[in-house]
Parts: structure tokens; sequence; C-alpha cells
């Protein structure tokens, strides 16, 4: 019985009470059974506050606590750049240290949300358009096509600067990058609905509204004959400049073709969105090495799309939109 882990929880307490009562080690050894030096260094453990022998931390809590607040002040900042600052105040830590504090802190090295940028006269429209949709049915929704442009690269491993962010943190707008407009790559034009996906478009010029009236001439049509049949539909499109043209619009009225209203920078409202992600994922081994096999590569994708996935994603329109009121227009999760 040299060692204090052997002793029972029965022993401890009776060194610990004959030791508040002053007994003397050699006396409390008898009582409890055990040796002295076992008595003896129990009570220098409890007397230290010390549960567990062990090797001595290099930081304090006073330097932790910089730590946690140069993550969070800089969530951008890689570990060596943190490090670096970290070391700067005066702490003296590895780099590895400093990884493991902030991975014990909660902190996690995760690829950026992407927000869109919304001014406060966008946020009222949003919300204005949510409070007039929200009792809107599964069915009504099941009759819009929704349609969209994206973005795909031929390497996808480029996604920019990570972030070190904590559970919960996804949606915090500290932990998020803003979203901007650039020359695309390639870009496909498609659409869905709740009937499953259309033929995709590559668009191989800059879209202005001759070309988007081409777009639904020889393949939004089509989609429309394919998803709907004579049934009547209602079509989705964003407010970018070639769709919100006036030779667009009468482009619709001439072919009998009702749009529904959208808010502006309202991707996280569209469920196409959330299509585009499916297929990007599935398409992250992928090694295309020209354009055209890029191109191979999304087509075929885009075909394993299934009517399920996206009766799914068009019944999730309720919740998107409730999440925008409890928002009050501000970006969603979605």
């Amino acid at each position: 019985m040299g060692k204090t882990s052997d002793l029972t929880a029965v022993q401890k307490t009776i060194i610990d009470t004959l030791h508040k009562e002053g007994k003397t080690q050699k006396v409390i050894a008898k009582e409890a059974g055990c040796s002295q030096s076992s008595v003896s260094k129990h009570i220098n453990r409890q007397v230290k506050g010390r549960k567990k022998c062990g090797r001595k931390k290099c930081t304090s809590s006073r330097d932790n606590r910089t730590l946690q607040r140069i993550v969070t002040t800089n969530p951008f900042k890689n570990v060596g750049e943190i490090h670096k600052e970290w070391t700067a105040a005066g702490v003296s830590a590895s780099r590895t240290t400093t990884r493991r504090l902030m991975k014990d802190m909660g902190f996690r090295c995760r690829i950026p949300c992407v927000k869109p940028l919304l001014n406060m006269k966008q946020r009222k429209k949003r919300l204005a358009w949510a409070k007039d949709k929200k009792d809107w049915t599964d069915a009504e929704w099941s009759k819009v096509m929704f349609s969209d442009e994206s973005k795909f690269c031929i390497s996808f491993g480029n996604q920019g600067p990570r972030v070190w962010r904590k559970s919960g943190e996804a949606q915090n707008p500290r932990c998020m990058r803003s979203s901007v407009k650039f020359p695309p790559s390639v870009m496909v034009w498609g659409a869905m609905s709740s009937a499953g996906v259309g033929p995709l478009c590559f668009l191989r010029s800059r879209v202005n509204a001759a070309v988007y009236q081409e777009v639904l001439e020889h393949f939004m049509l089509p989609a429309a004959d394919q998803l709907y049949g004579d049934a009547d539909f209602t079509f989705q499109q964003d407010l970018a400049p070639a769709h919100s043209a006036k030779t667009t619009s009468t482009w619709f009225k001439d072919h009998g073709i009702p749009v529904l209203d959208w808010p502006a920078n309202s991707p996280d409202l569209n469920p196409i969105e959330n299509l585009w992600g499916i297929v990007k994922r599935r398409m992250q081994y992928a090694r295309p090495n020209n354009a055209e096999e890029l191109k191979t590569t999304i087509r075929a994708t885009w075909a394993l799309i299934t009517p399920e996935q996206c009766h799914r994603l068009i019944e999730s329109m309720p919740r998107r939109i409730t999440a925008v009121i409890e928002a009050k227009g501000a970006p969603t999760k979605y």
C-alpha cells in the first residue's frame, strides 16, 4: 500500500477526517490501515489542490486568454501567423502547443461560408418577400422552375483562405467572407423543379440580354416541356442585368410565361444553389485536364441528380422563408 492510487475511497475519507481533527500522520496511517508515506502524499496533494502529477504547463491562464483574443480578432490567420503574434506578446510556446491550445479552446480550421452583401434596403425587401410567400404550400412551390448560373473550375482545391471558428459559429459574420462577382472560367446555366433537372447550357461568352434569350429559347423551353409537359409553371430567375432587361421581360410576355418576383442577392432562397453544391462535391476528386473534359464531367454528374433530391430541395422552401423572417431579412444558413 505504498502508492496513493492504492487507497480506497473509505481510507481517503478516514485520512481527511483525522487530519482535520489534528491527528498525526502515524496515528492516521494506523487507523486507515495504510503506510505513513501514503497518508503524507494524500494530505500534501489535498493541500496543494493537485489531483494528479504531470509536466507543468508552459503557459498561464493569462497567456491562454491572449491567444484566444488573437484568434477571435483575426480568425483568417494561419497557425504560423497566430503563433508569431502570440510569441511576440511575450509567450514562450512552440507552434505545436499553439495549435493544441487552439483546439482545446474549441477552434477548428474550416472553409468559411460565403454570405451575400446585403444593404438595409435589400434586407427589407427580402423580409417583405418572405412574408408575402410564407403561406405558399409545397404544391405551389412545385410549380416553380428555379434557374441559375454557376461557375465551375478545373481545379477544385483552391477554395480560398480558411477560418478558425468554434462549433456553431459557421454563420457568425466574423467567420464569413463576402461574395463578389468576378469573371468566370466556365459558366453553366441550369434549371430544376420538384420533378427533376433540365438540360445544361454552357455559356461561351458574357451573358447579355440577347444571349440570355437564346438560352431561354433553346434550353429553358425544352426543360419546361420535359419537367411540366402541358401544365402551367412559373419561372424563377435572379435580378442579373440580362434577366431584368426590358427585352427579356418582353420575351416572357410574348411566350406567356409568368416570372416569379425575386429579391436581390438571395442565393440562400434558391434551392438550385444547393444542387450546384451537390454537383461540385461529387466532382471534388475529378481531375479534368481541360475545359472540354470539365464539361463532360459536369454533364455526367448533373445526370445523376434524382427527382427525389430535387423534390426534397423544393420542400425546403417554407423553411427557407421562415429562416429569412426570423433573421429579419439577413442572410441565412441555406
